[in-house]
């Protein structure tokens, strides 16, 4: 079975929940706070209760935050491929989420941006693995390692960017690079609207296919609106199941993981689509990025 492998990082979330984000210099008190592993790992969390056999590439550092990364993924039967990190523990991100269940984030570096090409070469990336790339992953200093291990991949690896809200932004021989290498994009409304520079939604898939070239699949997220899957040349809106939300926090990374995993059991990327929406709209009623559903939820919600 093909495996679903990540190189990105592994952040602990620190999710602290507000009645609103206070002004500039100003003060607000939080109504609860919670640690959960984040980043990678709820991708590889979401595969992984689907039924796949997922890798994380990555770092990770000594001390708490590592110890709570590792415990997680152990718990899921998720593996290591790189070794720890002496001198430094692995970062975090806090999240302040607001009754709407919007999201401002601050991140802290840690271990994890400890990364090199043999590293990530740890993962042993086969053809038929999907392996999954963040847009976060390509600011300085894992941008250089990153990109050497991507050029260094055998064919029939599936590439898979989930570009994050940074990609748009880099310079244009860094895109062509991913690019190059990349057959799957998957992203939410805005990153697809940035990185094409287009307004019209319904366009972006399209215009992402053949930037990217005429192998890709792209899959554009629009929230409660669904998604779009384009390939072979033809664009497939697969619809949402709305739900009321207390934290979007990890819903996207969440739809990634599911897509993927189904992909990797044998799925048609619009059957694997339909599922990956389920698991988002299960996932976004519960705190934190440890919500993914498992198989059995995802069916007994379908029915």
């Amino acid at each position: 079975m093909p495996r679903v492998l990540h190189t990105a990082q592994a952040l602990v979330d620190v999710v602290i929940e507000v009645p609103e984000l206070p002004p500039r210099g100003g003060n607000t008190n939080a109504i609860s706070e919670q640690r959960y592993a984040g980043g990678a790992v709820t991708t590889l969390l979401a595969a992984a209760r689907t039924g796949a056999r997922a890798v994380h590439g990555g770092a990770h550092g000594i001390g708490p935050n590592g110890d709570l990364i590792r415990s997680r993924l152990a718990a899921e039967g998720i593996e290591l491929s790189d070794t720890l990190r002496e001198g430094a523990d692995t970062g975090y991100c806090m999240v302040l989420v607001e009754p709407t269940a919007e999201r401002s984030f601050v991140t802290v570096y840690g271990a994890e941006r400890q990364i090199t090409a043999d590293s990530l070469a740890t993962l042993d990336a086969q053809p038929g693995d999907l392996l999954c790339l963040s847009g976060y992953s390509l600011f300085e200093p894992t941008r250089r390692p990153l990109l050497e291990y991507l050029e260094s991949l055998p064919d029939g690896v599936e590439v898979v960017l989930d570009p994050g809200a940074p990609f748009a932004g880099f310079p244009q021989q860094v895109q062509d690079r991913v690019l190059a290498r990349t057959t799957v994009w998957t992203s939410n409304a805005e990153e697809a609207r940035a990185f094409t520079g287009l307004d019209a939604l319904q366009d972006t898939p399209e215009a992402l296919r053949r930037r990217i070239g005429s192998h890709a699949v792209v899959v554009v997220r629009d929230g409660m609106r669904g998604c779009t899957v384009f390939h072979h040349g033809r664009g497939t809106e697969i619809p949402a199941f709305p739900q009321e939300a207390v934290d979007t926090n990890g819903a996207g990374d969440t739809h990634t993981g599911v897509l993927l995993a189904e992909r990797a059991l044998g799925a048609d990327w619009e059957s694997a689509a339909t599922r990956a929406n389920a698991a988002a709209a299960i996932a976004v009623t519960r705190w934190g990025t440890e919500g993914a559903p498992g198989r059995a939820e995802v069916d007994e919600f379908l029915s």
